[in-house]
């Protein structure tokens, strides 16, 4: 009899154990306790993003990010400008002494600003050799240009990029009508440059000066994130964006988040990390089913933030998908809302820090659950709601949650450890919960 009376003692005590302390409380991974977020991501604000994709977007009620060019939206304070000497003494210089690291990011800033057609060409595959980690590639590519340039083999006239050409159409009180539907709007740059190649004084200008257009036009909220581009991971011009913007696309500092760049071919697998951002580009050679293997994988996992980063839409921009394929891609992200937390970047950025960042009590006054949240992030950018999850005392068949003395909206959800109640908050105001 005692030897049946041990094991037994052990699975009742184990049982116990499963079930959860009246009032624990913990913040789900994700808002509204969904197993993974998704978010739709625009490049370079081509017109037909918003003509043909924005008004899918709105009939299926997303929210999605548009990273856009500044410098081209007509009312905008700063356009292209090189900032540095006299191109003409640069120009000079070139002929005498070869492009080395000392004198590489000024001439290459220079080379989209000459005045001449077909230099600008030179400035993006000398960038695309630093982020490849290969400048002295780079220097070769800057020397030819300026031997071309001493040779006059350029036609006068200016120049722009085909995204920077793209873009035309939209205006500031456009953008500022598809903000107020939810939409998120950041940063691409003044002029969509790369900032691989540039030197501080230019690459600080393309930063700062588009951030203070979006400030002007938007107001605070929208400086929030930025995306350099070409998704440039340079370690040098991630820096210095990490200075002027808060969040980025490119690279997220987190020791917490595992990033999976839109490049790679890793998928989410083990890690011990409670977070993965999945970044991922669909093309034009993407089969949609693969499309939406990208969307399964997030809402079969726990830990997942799927990143889509888009640029082109019927016909216009790069890799321009046609409307039909994205109404159907859209479509499947929302029918599995019940499983995904569909959001802007920046969004899901302040949740994921905020959480990650809490400190979190339980406790009981009066016969009432008082849960306090609280984190020393910048309130100005961070106050996202948490979605708590906390276990009710026995004999608390339903409760009421109160934060501020307003009602929150609450769920009442029963698994294995018992009852708890699902509901938002908002940091550093206590949340009252009172049985019924």
């Amino acid at each position: 009899m005692k030897k049946l009376f041990a094991p037994l003692l052990f699975i009742l005590l184990f049982m116990n154990c499963l079930k959860a302390q009246p009032g624990k409380t913990e913040i789900t991974k994700w808002q509204y306790g969904r197993n993974g977020a998704v978010s739709i991501t625009w490049d370079d604000g081509s017109i037909n993003q918003f003509k043909v994709a924005l008004p899918i977007l709105n009939r299926l009620g997303i929210k999605s990010t548009f990273f856009i060019i500044t410098g081209q939206i007509p009312g905008s304070r700063y356009q292209a400008k090189f900032i540095g000497r006299p191109l003409k003494q640069i120009i000079a210089e070139t002929a005498t002494i070869p492009t080395n690291k000392e004198n590489f990011y000024e001439r290459a800033s220079a080379a989209g600003h000459l005045g001449l057609i077909g230099t600008l060409d030179y400035h993006y595959k000398a960038g695309s050799l630093i982020d490849d980690n290969k400048p002295e590639a780079a220097y070769k590519v800057i020397d030819e240009l300026y031997s071309k340039v001493r040779h006059g083999d350029f036609k006068p006239g200016i120049e722009h990029n085909t995204e920077y050409n793209d873009a035309h159409g939209t205006t500031w009180a456009q953008i500022k009508r598809y903000a107020a539907q939810g939409h998120e709007f950041a940063s691409h740059m003044v002029t969509h440059p790369r900032l691989a190649a540039l030197d501080e004084p230019n690459m600080l200008y393309e930063m700062e000066k588009s951030r203070l257009d979006i400030l002007h036009n938007l107001g605070l909220q929208y400086t929030f994130s930025a995306e350099g581009p070409f998704g440039t991971e340079n370690e040098r011009a991630v820096a210095y964006l990490s200075r002027v913007y808060p969040a980025l696309r490119n690279r997220m500092p987190e020791p917490w988040l595992k990033e999976i760049s839109r490049g790679s071919k890793e998928m989410p697998g083990n890690t011990d990390k409670p977070y993965v951002q999945y970044q991922r580009g669909a093309t034009t050679k993407t089969p949609l089913p693969m499309m939406k293997a990208w969307v399964d994988t997030t809402m079969n996992r726990q830990d997942t933030w799927l990143v889509l980063t888009h640029h082109g839409v019927q016909g216009i921009g790069w890799e321009a998908l046609p409307a039909t394929e994205l109404d159907e891609y859209f479509t499947y992200i929302k029918n599995h809302e019940d499983k995904l937390w569909i959001a802007t970047f920046s969004d899901v950025t302040k949740y994921m820090r905020e959480r990650q960042n809490a400190n979190l009590t339980t406790g009981m006054q009066n016969g009432k659950l008082v849960i306090k949240v609280s984190h020393p992030l910048d309130k100005r950018f961070y106050n996202m709601p948490l979605t708590l999850k906390t276990y009710l005392p026995a004999g608390w068949k339903s409760a009421k949650v109160t934060q501020g003395g307003k009602t929150v909206d609450v769920r009442l959800i029963r698994d294995k450890k018992g009852d708890y109640v699902l509901y938002q908050v908002k940091a550093s105001t206590p949340a009252i919960i009172t049985k019924l």
